[in-house]
C-alpha cells in the first residue's frame, strides 16, 4: 500500500513539473496573453488579432445597441445557414419516407395496444358489450 502511494505521489510530481515547464515555455515565447490549455487559445488568439483589424462598429459608450446586435444575430445566422450541408432533393424523399414509415409503425402498435388494454378493462369492470 505504501509503494501505491508512492507511485502516485512521483507521478502527480511529475506531471506537475510538465506543467511547470509548459507554462515557462509559454512564458519565454512572449506571448501578450494567458495561454489556455485546449483548442481555444488559438481561437481566442485569432479573435483578438481579427477585431484589431476591423473598425469598431460600437458607440462611444462602449456598448451596442438593440439595432446592431438583431443586425448581428441574423448576419450569424446566414452564416451558419451557409456552413449546413442540405440534403439533396432524392435524399429527402428518403428521409420524409423512412420518417413517415416509422410513424405509421409506430401509431399502429399503439393502436393496438390501446384496443387491447380496452378491451382488458371493460372485461375486467364488468362492461362487456
Amino acid at each position: 500500500m505504501a509503494d501505491n502511494k508512492r507511485r502516485d505521489d512521483d507521478g502527480d510530481d511529475r506531471l506537475d513539473d510538465e506543467i511547470v515547464d509548459d507554462v515557462a515555455d509559454d512564458d519565454a515565447s512572449g506571448a501578450d496573453e494567458p495561454v489556455s490549455r485546449g483548442g481555444t487559445a488559438t481561437r481566442s488568439r485569432a479573435r483578438a488579432e481579427s477585431a484589431d483589424s476591423r473598425p469598431t462598429t460600437r458607440s462611444e459608450t462602449g456598448r451596442v445597441g438593440v439595432f446592431g446586435r438583431i443586425a448581428r444575430f441574423f448576419r450569424e445566422v446566414v452564416a451558419e445557414l451557409r456552413k449546413v450541408i442540405w440534403p439533396t432533393r432524392k435524399e429527402l424523399l428518403t428521409y420524409t419516407a423512412v420518417v413517415v414509415a416509422f410513424v405509421a409503425v409506430m401509431l399502429t402498435i399503439v393502436g393496438v395496444l390501446d384496443f387491447g388494454f380496452a378491451k382488458v378493462v371493460l372485461f375486467v369492470f364488468g362492461n362487456s358489450d
